[in-house]
């Protein structure tokens, strides 16, 4: 069967890639090579694909080269024998100053999240020991906002794209001013942890704050202290309070994901890291693990 369609449909049609004529026949080859069966094609090419845009010199024309080179990381990732692998693994000719280096905490880019663009905006001026009086206040709200943005991106907080009946299936955060006026009602809230300055234990998030009452709160995982960030369960009541009955951490994000959103940002000034600088340093460490 010719698989160049199906080829054509992923790069082409889904993906807006235009493939040269020998980067077409090198992904035609590649899989008869491997003996790809007709219903595995298209799934096979979405991977590349992928890979292909993960690329930091990646552009909308494909060449053969590029091709080759993800074929190559593909063969090192997934443990494949290859004379690229042997010198990576090769402990006894590592040269420390190709992976070690010393950053300079007054050298590095200043970057803040923008909750806007929801995004990272490069600022200039020169850090200092003593920081501006913002800088605290800044620092929280950036935190707040990051953490966020990585639980709103998990699925279960991802409202479905079709409206139907498991788009009200998913968990719905509110924030502490939308809770005014709506006593008796059960929420969902995202926030810090603080006291208030008569000592109660409260929620606080960038519009406001709710006291929290946990006498009837069942144990959960985890480790809570006064300043980290929770996803609180809870009953509003009529004294406008938040009755707790469940309480955890925000979930975590997979670095894959993390990178594919701010992989080209590059925090410490020393570049930011490409692909094959990820598989190579997770292959030195699972062979020195």
């Amino acid at each position: 069967m010719d698989n160049k369609p199906a080829i054509l449909k992923v790069f082409t049609r889904k993906y807006q890639l235009s493939l040269k004529p020998e980067a077409l026949a090198y992904l035609d080859d590649l899989l008869r090579q491997h003996d790809i069966q007709d219903d595995q094609v298209q799934d096979a090419m979405e991977y590349i694909a992928k890979e292909y845009m993960k690329q930091d010199d990646c552009t909308t024309i494909v060449s053969r080269e590029s091709l080759e080179k993800i074929y190559s990381l593909m063969q090192l990732d997934t443990g494949n024998p290859s004379a690229t692998q042997a010198t990576l693994l090769d402990t006894d000719e590592l040269d420390p100053e190709q992976h070690l280096y010393f950053v300079n905490a007054m050298e590095m880019p200043r970057w803040l999240y923008s909750h806007e663009r929801r995004s990272f905006e490069k600022v200039g001026g020169q850090p200092s020991l003593g920081g501006h009086p913002t800088a605290r206040a800044q620092f929280m709200r950036d935190r707040f906002n990051i953490i966020r943005q990585v639980v709103l991106r998990n699925e279960n907080f991802s409202p479905p794209a079709i409206a139907g009946r498991d788009r009200d299936s998913y968990l719905k955060l509110t924030t502490t001013k939308n809770l005014l006026g709506r006593n008796g009602e059960r929420f969902l809230l995202f926030g810090m942890l603080t006291h208030a300055p008569d000592g109660r234990l409260c929620l606080e998030d960038l519009e406001g704050r709710v006291m929290l009452d946990i006498s009837e709160t069942p144990p959960g995982e985890g480790l809570f202290t006064e300043g980290c960030l929770v996803l609180v369960e809870g009953d509003y009541t009529e004294e406008d309070i938040m009755q707790v009955i469940a309480m955890g951490h925000p979930p975590s994000e997979r670095r894959e994901v993390a990178r594919s959103i701010y992989g080209h940002i590059d925090f410490l000034g020393k570049c930011a890291t490409t692909i094959v600088e990820d598989v190579s340093s997770a292959s030195l460490r699972n062979n020195l693990g």
